[in-house]
Order: C-alpha cells, then sequence, then structure tokens
C-alpha cells in the first residue's frame, strides 16, 4: 500500500496532467495503479477529488482546495531534497531566484555573472513577478530568495536591503519648460502622467505618499514596465515616474530630463527577501554576500 505521502504525490501529478494515463508515464507507472492510488486516497479523504470525464478528469471544489496545499507540501520538500545536494561544495544544485524585470535588468545582471564565475555548476533558475507574486512563490517552495522592491511588510519573510533608490519624474522635449523651476506636486499631477500599474510595489509606494500629503493621481497611462514609461516620456505623451537609478543612461544622454519638484519623493530600497522557516542553502548564502559584498 502506497505511503499517505505517495499519494499526494500522485495527486499532484495527476491534478496538473488531467488524465491518469498521463501521469502513469510521467510517474512510470501503470495506470490502474494510478487509479487505485486515487481512488485510496478519496477513500481516506471521505472526499471525491475528481470528475471522470471521457477527455480526462478535472479537480472537484475539494480537489483544487486540496491541490493548493498539497502542491505546496511538495515543492517545499522538493525544495528540502535539493538544498541538501547543494552541501557538496556547491557542485550541483539550482538557485532559484523571484525577481522582476526591471530589477534583473538593472540590478541583478553584475551579481549573476560574479557568481556564475565563481560556482559555474550551479544552475539558475529565474521567476518572473512582482513583489506580491514574489512573497507567494517564496511561501510555497517555489523558489529561494527574492530581490525585489522594499518596502516590504510580512512577518514570514526576513528583508535584508541592498541598495537605496529613488524615484523621480522626467519628462521629453514637449515639457522641457519645467525645467526652468521646481514645479509643486499638486501641479504636478494635473499636467498627464505615465506610472506603473497598480499591482506594482514602486507605484503603490509612490501613490501612498502622495495621497499622504494630500494629493490624488490619476495617470493618463498604467504600464506594464520601467522601460515602457521610458519610451513613453521621450515622445513626449506625458510625465514619467520612475527609478532614477535605472533611467540614468537616459538622462545622461540627453533623451530624458528630470523635473525639479518642490516635495522630493522618500527615497526607497531594492533588497533580498527569504522565508525566516526555512534555513538558506549554501547557494543562496553565497550569491547574498556577493550582493552585499559589492554594495559596501
Amino acid at each position: 500500500m502506497a505511503s499517505k505521502l505517495d499519494l499526494y504525490k500522485i495527486f499532484c501529478v495527476v491534478s496538473k496532467r488531467k488524465s491518469f494515463s498521463q501521469a502513469a508515464k510521467e510517474l512510470y507507472m501503470t495506470q490502474p495503479a494510478v487509479s487505485q492510488a486515487i481512488m485510496q486516497l478519496e477513500r481516506e479523504l471521505d472526499t471525491r477529488l475528481f470528475n471522470r470525464t471521457p477527455k480526462g478528469v478535472t479537480l472537484t471544489d475539494e480537489g483544487a482546495i486540496l491541490f493548493e496545499y498539497a502542491n505546496s507540501a511538495i515543492n517545499l520538500i522538493d525544495a528540502g531534497e535539493e538544498k541538501l545536494l547543494e552541501f557538496k561544495n556547491l557542485t550541483a544544485g539550482e538557485l532559484k531566484i523571484g525577481v522582476g524585470d526591471t530589477i534583473s535588468r538593472h540590478f541583478l545582471l553584475p551579481y549573476l555573472e560574479a557568481f556564475h564565475n565563481h560556482y559555474p555548476n550551479i544552475k539558475f533558475k529565474m521567476v518572473n513577478g512582482t513583489t506580491t507574486e514574489i512573497c507567494s512563490l517564496l511561501k510555497s517552495g517555489e523558489v529561494d530568495i527574492g530581490v525585489c522592491n522594499f518596502p516590504l511588510e510580512d512577518s514570514a519573510l526576513e528583508l535584508r536591503p541592498c541598495i537605496d533608490i529613488h524615484d523621480i519624474f522626467v519628462c521629453g522635449e514637449k515639457f522641457k519648460y519645467l525645467l526652468s523651476k521646481p514645479i509643486s506636486m499638486e501641479d504636478l499631477v494635473k499636467l498627464p502622467l505615465i506610472m506603473l500599474e497598480r499591482k506594482s510595489n514602486s507605484r503603490n509606494y509612490v501613490e501612498e505618499y502622495l495621497i499622504s500629503i494630500g494629493i490624488k493621481v490619476s495617470p493618463e497611462f498604467e504600464l506594464g514596465s520601467h522601460d515602457l514609461l521610458l519610451e513613453f516620456a521621450k515622445i513626449n505623451l506625458g510625465i514619467a515616474c520612475v527609478t532614477k537609478e535605472f533611467s540614468q543612461e537616459d538622462l545622461n544622454k540627453g533623451q530624458l530630463w528630470e523635473v525639479p519638484v518642490k516635495e522630493e519623493l522618500p527615497s526607497r530600497s531594492i533588497g533580498v527577501c527569504y522565508l525566516k522557516s526555512v534555513p538558506l542553502s549554501p547557494a543562496s548564502t553565497k550569491f547574498i554576500k556577493i550582493i552585499e559584498r559589492q554594495q559596501v
């Protein structure tokens, strides 16, 4: 008789493949053995987990709830087994990092290069996501560490700020008349604004600050990436709220100009986060040390 853990592993594969036969191939089992395992689990839980159809299977409502927890647990167990392998002098293993596109491009690349030069046998798995999504990935065991925008409030996570960054407003040629003297935030928000989408931690940080000083913002454009903010500003579609450190190349080339404001936005930071309850793998520890050492 299969152990409870084996039953849950089979359950998760069937849930993903939506087919007993496809799951059997992946698990190197016979289809009857997979069917028996699922029936055993359903008997033990006294709950029907799948709807059987001629085309395959789909999760019941109860099955979908169970899958969410079981899949996270299996991922955490797999992550634990993988971490044991990494103790062999970092000669094998995988470093799974949750990070957004902008931070990858403008902040993380040199540290990835430095780590790879020191530990070429460690593979990278980069999982893209917003700060909120990265937190969920950490808790489900799908990534080892997250590199994201702070501030971040989550008691389950260890937070290690790495670099301060500054939010500024930039414009193209059409709005250069704004450069003559500092403009108030109250007047600035009356202009066509270009900002990130609301799901972005960066956007929320700026918006919450503006609300705290009594200013409500209603952007003309809401975009999904920092690079698009810069491109929209270059063609004079409005004033873009961007990260200064990630916009320096365009500012230095004179393709964009920083709009002076009377009320400067408070600085924030980019940092590394990971679960407090799960020990860092050797690869994760080394990678964080590389980042922190180069920030000194």
